[in-house]
């Protein structure tokens, strides 16, 4: 039995860094997460095994529970494959049996042991910092299923041992301080983040009136060089003047990005009515401003399957629109590349991939590309465009992610729930 624990320790470790070396950059934050904490579980519980079953003898340990343990532990490694409905359903039982269940079950076997308590009471710590309906659930299932677990073996007597029932309240107020501080800390974000969005729309509004002021004197010079006597000083000045209109079109987009991350801490963001994807790329398409024919050239569209899915018009297009700029501005920087829509709703889970082959991202830059003010390359944008898409898709149980290689393509792949998709 020792050894085979040591070669599944062994094999559980190669695993983890295997399953983290693929899953890098392809997974979100809460992903990454899931799968850190699993991993740590994979590799714990064949050595706590070893810990107290022969280095300090406990009372009551079982090995088929630890393997039981493990094997959850270990299919969360590869948490960066499932999508958002078999992650939360993962997360339910993986949680309910490896902390709550296998803790509480374990603590009344041992008679409520110091040891074991406190292991019961760092279990509740680590579960509570994870989403608060499904640790209160999992808190539930869990406690309730070692009690059964304990009734079924006979030893109803263990449930009121009075170190047990000592236990109660400490556990209670335990719950209760990670409750409270978790909302003061949901509460303080949203604070600074309704501060930050006050800021942006006040600088927003400010930047409206002067970018109105050259878009309309640009305007007057385009007619003036219309009647300049020299063909090629014609051209040279009409091309210096287009190339300023986009830019002031650039800057208003990024105006109404600014705008619409900052009121998105207090707007509903809730899918509310059936959005066409189709439909959302053409009014996209229309609503960017190419710099030229060219440009919009480099974009091609491939409709395999529409669908139709959940969500809000208006804020589908401003996912869009993000996703083009960035990907255009990426090949503007790699002096080559195309961008690559492609609808694909006929799969089990229907999903639009946004593709450029410009000079992708770099894989240690990846896992952080969805961060709030965090740009990539640096200081080549304001890094809340990325964010608001994840912050949007995340609204709508959808998942946005992306696959890269750097000086290659990137790959953003939206995913959208099956069941409140439907293809056309």
């Amino acid at each position: 039995m020792h050894s085979h624990l040591t070669q599944l320790a062994r094999k559980s470790a190669y695993q983890l860094l295997r399953a983290l070396y693929l899953g890098r950059g392809q997974a979100d934050y809460a992903t990454r997460r899931v799968i850190l904490i699993a991993a740590f579980g994979t590799v714990a519980n064949p050595l706590c095994y070893l810990l107290w079953h022969r280095l300090w003898p406990v009372e009551f340990e079982s090995a088929p529970l630890r393997l039981m343990a493990v094997a959850l532990c270990g299919l969360g490694l590869f948490a960066g494959r499932f999508n958002r409905w078999w992650l939360e359903r993962y997360l339910l039982v993986a949680l309910s049996y490896t902390l709550p269940f296998f803790f509480t079950f374990m603590c009344l076997m041992n008679h409520a042991t110091p040891v074991w308590t406190e292991s019961l009471l760092i279990s509740l710590i680590v579960l509570f910092h994870f989403d608060m309906a499904i640790a209160t659930l999992a808190y539930v299932i869990g406690s309730a299923g070692a009690c059964v677990a304990v009734l079924l073996r006979g030893q109803a007597e263990l449930l009121l041992n009075q170190n047990v029932l000592e236990q109660l309240p400490i556990h209670c107020f335990a719950i209760a301080v990670l409750s409270l501080v978790k909302v003061s800390r949901n509460a303080l974000e949203r604070e600074r983040l309704a501060g930050l969005g006050a800021g942006l729309a006040t600088v927003s509004h400010e930047l409206r009136t002067p970018l109105a002021s050259v878009d309309a004197n640009v305007r007057g010079l385009v007619r003036m060089v219309a009647t300049a006597a020299s063909v090629q000083a014609r051209l040279e000045r009409l091309d210096a003047l287009s190339r300023i209109q986009f830019e002031v079109r650039h800057m208003n987009h990024m105006i109404d990005m600014f705008l619409l991350s900052a009121t998105a801490v207090n707007r509903n963001l809730r899918p509310r009515e059936p959005v066409s994807m189709a439909s959302a790329i053409d009014a996209m398409l229309k609503r960017y401003p190419f710099s030229n024919a060219m440009q919009r050239c480099a974009v091609t569209v491939e409709l395999r399957h529409d669908f139709v899915f959940a969500g809000q018009a208006e804020l589908s297009v401003v996912i869009l629109l993000n996703l083009m700029r960035n990907a255009l501005k990426a090949i503007h920087r790699a002096g080559k590349g195309r961008v690559r829509i492609i609808v694909d709703g006929a799969r089990s889970t229907p999903r639009l991939l946004f593709i450029d082959t410009a000079c992708g991202v770099a894989a240690r830059h990846l896992p952080l590309i969805f961060r709030r003010f965090y740009s990539y390359p640096p200081h080549q944008g304001s890094g809340i465009g990325l964010a608001l898409c994840r912050e949007i898709m995340s609204a709508w149980n959808a998942r946005i992610r992306c696959v890269s290689r750097e000086q290659a393509y990137a790959i953003f792949v939206l995913e959208f729930p099956r069941n409140s998709a439907t293809t056309r």
